[in-house]
């Protein structure tokens, strides 16, 4: 079985270029998504505790069957813990047996972005040029270089209750092209924005964004709200917003509309993605994606990672699935004579370039210092 660790995830961004691997993740959620009928489909199983959440998401075709272990522990950063960590499995359906096992921390932060990017295809203004974000925690990059894959953004408002988290990003995205408006509240970083990301990591009822805050036209990414009790939005602002979500049986229970059950919701993003509904179809609607994170997501960047991983000869093979010589003679390994192969734990060296697989890494951001924050969930 193939193991990517987090060391094998960043040389793999790295040899695929950071923009380029953002593209091909955004290309694959689009192709997942645009056939969503073919997928067997549930919300997650999370267990929830006064301090956080850890739950389990399963997603399957008839191919390949994922899951993603991720937990959500807002107060972790206080002991200097990560928030939010992850990890994926990919598996083969024919045989049952695991074919990866992927660190997943950094990858949620990748795909959590990339479908808000894919979202953005479809409900934001295609001039859309002024980005607010409220949070700048672990995803708030992330979030950047994505939507940037798609709309044309030249400034950056932004602002979160933590100054060393405003400081953070501001270091990052420092000589990356944009115009970066520190804020000193929300209604200061919303204030003219075109596109308003919210972040934010409290589990509990928040009215971070009111009605009067927003203007004809904006198109609202609500990440943060992400399960039961935890949101984002007042009441009001869902009136009158065009509302799309990923797997409505699951947002309902976590998403922004757990405030308002009786919202009419406009579509599920597959809806879009297919053409069966249309997006935004005026310059002055209001647009809410209402994001709590789906696992056909995290489906579709393991599906990437593995395809890569294989192309660039990344990642170590481990012996976690045992090899009797006889199948139904399992005990033998334990008393008898080994006769299961003695797997190599080498690790493999990347081998063809992505340039020579048409994912140039030439146009690709370089990797500076602290560019691999750990991300949180949406």
């Amino acid at each position: 079985m193939k193991l990517l660790t987090t060391s094998h995830f960043c040389e793999l961004v790295s040899a695929v270029g950071f923009d380029a691997f953002n593209r091909s993740l955004i290309r694959t959620l689009e192709e997942d998504f645009s056939r969503w009928e073919r997928f067997h489909r549930s919300p997650r199983h999370a267990v929830h505790y006064p301090h956080g959440v850890i739950e389990l998401m399963p997603m399957a075709d008839n191919s390949l069957y994922a899951f993603k272990y991720v937990n959500g522990h807002p107060g972790n950063t206080r002991l200097g813990k990560l928030s939010v960590v992850a990890l994926g499995l990919l598996a083969d359906v024919d045989t049952g047996y695991p074919r990866m096992l992927c660190e997943m921390t950094l990858l949620t932060a990748f795909r959590t972005a990339a479908t808000a990017a894919l979202a953005a295809r479809y409900l934001a203004r295609s001039d859309s040029r002024c980005l607010a974000l409220i949070g700048t925690g672990a995803q708030a990059e992330f979030q950047v270089a994505s939507l940037r894959t798609l709309l044309p953004l030249q400034s950056l408002r932004y602002f979160d209750l933590d100054p060393g988290a405003m400081e953070k990003l501001a270091r990052n995205l420092k000589g990356e092209g944009l115009e970066l408006r520190p804020a000193c509240d929300v209604a200061e970083a919303v204030d003219g924005a075109d596109v308003i990301v919210t972040a934010t990591a409290a589990k509990r009822r928040n009215r971070i964004l009111t009605r009067g805050m927003i203007l004809p036209g904006v198109h609202i990414h609500a990440m943060g709200g992400d399960c039961p009790g935890k949101t984002e939005l007042a009441p009001d602002l869902l009136d009158g917003s065009k509302i799309v979500v990923e797997y409505l049986a699951q947002s309902r229970d976590e998403g922004e509309i757990q405030n308002r059950p009786d919202v009419s919701v406009h579509a599920e993003l597959w809806e879009l993605v297919t053409g069966r509904k249309p997006g935004r179809v005026a310059a002055d609607e209001i647009t809410l994606f209402d994001a709590v994170g789906f696992a056909l997501e995290d489906f579709s960047a393991l599906r990437l990672v593995d395809r890569l991983s294989d192309e660039l000869g990344i990642g170590d093979e481990v012996d976690l699935i045992p090899e009797p010589g006889e199948p139904k003679d399992l005990y033998s390994l334990l008393v008898g004579p080994k006769t299961a192969p003695t797997r190599s734990q080498t690790r493999r060296s990347v081998t063809p370039s992505m340039s020579r697989r048409g994912l140039s890494s030439a146009s690709s951001r370089p990797t500076k210092p602290g560019s691999w924050e750990t991300p949180r969930k949406a």
